[in-house]
């Protein structure tokens, strides 16, 4: 069968009508940053195309996009894309980019001169969408955080500075948190005005850690005392927006997941990333109002996203700005 297919892609008919071509985003409150595709119930074709030669030094190298389990190849709008191309039982030519790349699925049927036509002809929008999603990762690696005395990380929107203060250990000073031995304390430039100077960080997180305390320490610490800001914070944005919505929420929990920022249950619960305490709280407000407006309308249809307006009416804006704003990335 796989022998047949492989024939019927090599010594190609007639050219048919092309087949529809769907282009897939994966767009979440659900931040999720990247695309999704069908799983293809066969292996797909290995086949190489040739490009042009160019002289040597003639034109300069173009972009190159290479999905890590790619196994096709093509040149769009003078980008070489390198892509993974999967057969499966669908009725459209789908394309999906995500942060490793373009995956493309067809219908068995299809030729594959006819989805070369179909690149050729989103070829714009696949280029664009691989640009954004290249820009992304990049903003992500920028982030990374290094866990060590002077480390920055954004809480609210805003810079902070770790601060490793053994001093801080075992003694409970000015609203600190301790957690197994290790205190927490934030400060403000009302503690310490020289940190007032432009482009430095206001805030500093002191940490009841030695200075030879691991990258693994530090960042365990520094989580869980966001986890707590979130959990606190959350919970106060929830009763704010639930009275003006008519909704009653139950219970609030926590979750690290990494392709979503929030769900609502029809029974009343929320969970919500705690990731959410990085940004600044508008965009918070935004995450809370969306997942409580599924407690009245428990899909994403036009009267659910009138029900988010009613509460934050520049809720498109927010949601862009879980799309392209740069968190840390913890591991």
């Amino acid at each position: 069968m796989r022998f047949l297919q492989l024939a019927l892609d090599l010594f190609d008919p007639a050219p048919r009508a092309p087949a529809p071509v769907a282009e897939t985003s994966r767009e979440k409150i659900p931040n999720r940053p990247s695309g999704t595709v069908d799983t293809a119930t066969t292996a797909p074709e290995l086949i190489a195309i040739e490009l042009p030669a160019q002289p040597l030094g003639s034109v300069m190298t173009p972009a190159r996009f290479a999905h890590p389990r790619a196994n096709r190849e093509s040149r769009l709008c003078e980008a070489v894309v390198a892509y993974e191309f999967k057969r499966g039982k669908r009725r459209t030519i789908g394309m999906a980019v995500g942060a490793d790349g373009l995956v493309v699925s067809a219908p068995r049927w299809v030729p594959l001169y006819e989805v070369e036509a179909a690149l050729q002809e989103k070829a714009n929008w696949i280029v664009r969408k691989l640009d954004e999603a290249r820009e992304r990762q990049q903003r992500l690696e920028s982030a990374r955080i290094q866990w060590q005395d002077g480390a920055t990380f954004p809480f609210l929107g805003e810079p902070v500075i770790v601060v490793l203060d053994p001093s801080h250990a075992f003694t409970t000073v000015g609203g600190g948190l301790k957690s197994a031995g290790v205190e927490v304390v934030l400060r403000t430039d009302a503690d310490a005005p020289n940190l007032t100077l432009a482009g430095v960080p206001r805030l500093t997180l002191h940490i009841g850690l030695p200075q030879t305390a691991t990258h693994a320490q530090i960042r365990d610490a520094v989580q869980a005392w966001l986890m707590r800001q979130a959990h606190r914070i959350f919970t106060t944005r929830l009763n704010h927006y639930a009275p003006q919505l008519q909704v009653q929420w139950r219970k609030l929990s926590l979750s690290s997941a990494g392709t979503r920022w929030g769900s609502a249950r029809s029974d009343g619960g929320i969970r919500l990333n705690w990731r959410l305490i990085h940004f600044q709280q508008s965009v918070i407000d935004y995450v809370v109002a969306h997942e409580l407006s599924h407690l009245r309308v428990m899909d994403h249809s036009p009267r659910f996203w009138d029900t988010v307006r009613s509460v934050v009416p520049d809720y498109e804006a927010l949601r862009g700005q879980l799309k392209d704003d740069a968190i840390p990335r913890w591991h």
